[in-house]
C-alpha cells in the first residue's frame, strides 16, 4: 500500500487565504475600492469566488480583514505581537519618538499607503466600514496612546489634568493630516519635532 499522505486541508485553506488576501490589498491599492469587486479578487488569487463567500460575506471584510492581517505581520517582523504597548522605559519623550518614527515609516510604506488611503475614503461614504476599520485598527492603536500617557502621569510627567485623549491626538492627529493631505514630506525628523511641541503643553504645571 502506498503511505503517500493525503493533503493538509488546514495548509491549503491558509494558501487560499493567503491569496485572497494579497489579491485584495493589490486591486484595492491599483484600481480603488469602488472597483474592486469579489470577483477580481477571486481571480486574482486563483480561487472560485464561492471560496472567498464561504469565509467573508462581503467585499468590505476582506478587505478589512487582508489590511489587519498586513499589519499583524508587520508588527511580528518588528518583533512584536497583536498586544504590543507603546514603550515605557521612563522617557516618556525617548517612547513616543520611537514609535511616531515606526509610524511614519510604515505611512510611507507603499503596502500600507495604498489601501490605508483606498480604506479611509471609502469609510467616509461607507459609515459601516468607516466604523469597523476604526474599532478593529485605529481605536486600540490610539488606546495604547492613551495608557501610556496615563502612565506618565501617574509618574508626574505630564499635567494630572490633562484629557489622555486629547493629548494623544496632540500627537497623531498632525501625522495623519499631513499623510492624507501630502502637504509636506514625513519624515522622522517632524515626528520628534511633534513630540517636542506636544510634551511642552502636557508637561507639569508648576
Amino acid at each position: 500500500m502506498s503511505d503517500t499522505k493525503a493533503p493538509d486541508a488546514s495548509r491549503r485553506s491558509e494558501r487560499s487565504r493567503r491569496a485572497i488576501f494579497d489579491a485584495a490589498l493589490a486591486l484595492v491599492s491599483e484600481t480603488g475600492y469602488a472597483k474592486t469587486t469579489i470577483e477580481g479578487i477571486a481571480a486574482r488569487a486563483g480561487v472560485g469566488k464561492q471560496t472567498i463567500y464561504r469565509w467573508w460575506p462581503s467585499k468590505a471584510a476582506v478587505l478589512l480583514d487582508a489590511f489587519l492581517d498586513l499589519a499583524a505581520r508587520a508588527n511580528e517582523a518588528l518583533g512584536g505581537d497583536a498586544d504590543s504597548e507603546i514603550p515605557d522605559t521612563g522617557d516618556l519623550a525617548a517612547d513616543l519618538k520611537y514609535v511616531l518614527r515606526a509610524t511614519v515609516d510604515e505611512m510611507n510604506d507603499p503596502a500600507f499607503d495604498a489601501p490605508t488611503r483606498a480604506l479611509a475614503a471609502e469609510g467616509i461614504v461607507d459609515p459601516e466600514l468607516g466604523a469597523r476599520f476604526t474599532e478593529a485598527l485605529l481605536e486600540p492603536q490610539l488606546q495604547y496612546y492613551a495608557r501610556r500617557i496615563e502612565a506618565a502621569q501617574a509618574a508626574g510627567d505630564v499635567d494630572p489634568g490633562v484629557d489622555p485623549r486629547i493629548a494623544l491626538e496632540l500627537l497623531v492627529g498632525p501625522l495623519h493630516h499631513r499623510w492624507l493631505h501630502r502637504t509636506l514630506p514625513l519624515t522622522h525628523a517632524y515626528a520628534d519635532g511633534l513630540v517636542d511641541l506636544a510634551l511642552r503643553g502636557l508637561a507639569p504645571r508648576a
